[in-house]
């Protein structure tokens, strides 16, 4: 990506958490970007294919992390903590990101349907490590699509707050493990 098209992404998503995409124009854009609209027209269509590319291009990147972190791992439980892991990491690190796929998520509106595309292909990859871990006999046998979603919740969670308080990954990470994590072991 070159780099007045990542300063265009990267504006749109920082505008978006913060106004909403209803409430972020193009004229919005362009001025924070510094660029005319012309040029902001070369790269994205519309308001609309830039939110369609950025739900797309970081929704890729999680699952992509996931991916790499999970398949690191032999154990399951080890590969949802994993999970787990990179969801805190990517609420501190991409927090506008985040913001917007929650915000986006409910309604049946063009944009909401993107975001819950990609939040169900996500959970299909946490509801895999589940049921391959119960299969193993690592993990206690839970209803996969329940327990995938509540998995997903603490990302939902952790952004709350973040928002009211300093956040330290090593302990807050620490804490979901022994609180949450830790129950799902078998024999335990």
């Amino acid at each position: 990506m070159n780099r007045t098209k990542r300063k265009i992404f990267e504006t749109s998503m920082k505008l978006f958490a913060e106004k909403g995409y209803d409430g972020t124009s193009i004229e919005d854009i362009t001025s924070a970007v510094g660029v005319a609209k012309g040029t902001l027209y070369y790269h994205f269509s519309s308001k609309e294919e830039i939110f369609n590319f950025l739900i797309e291009e970081g929704m890729n990147l999680l699952k992509k992390s996931i991916n790499i972190k999970t398949e690191a791992q032999k154990k399951y439980i080890d590969k949802l903590r994993a999970i787990v892991l990179i969801q805190i990491k990517i609420i501190v690190k991409y927090e506008s990101f985040m913001e917007i796929v929650f915000s986006e998520c409910w309604g049946n509106s063009s944009r909401s349907i993107t975001c819950q595309k990609y939040v169900n292909e996500y959970l299909e990859i946490i509801k895999d490590v589940l049921q391959k871990g119960m299969d193993a006999g690592e993990i206690k046998k839970f209803d996969k699509e329940v327990l995938a979603t509540e998995i997903y919740g603490i990302a939902c969670a952790n952004l709350y707050y973040k928002k009211t308080k300093d956040l330290d990954v090593g302990k807050l990470y620490k804490e979901i493990d022994r609180n949450f994590i830790q129950a799902l072991k078998v024999g335990r």
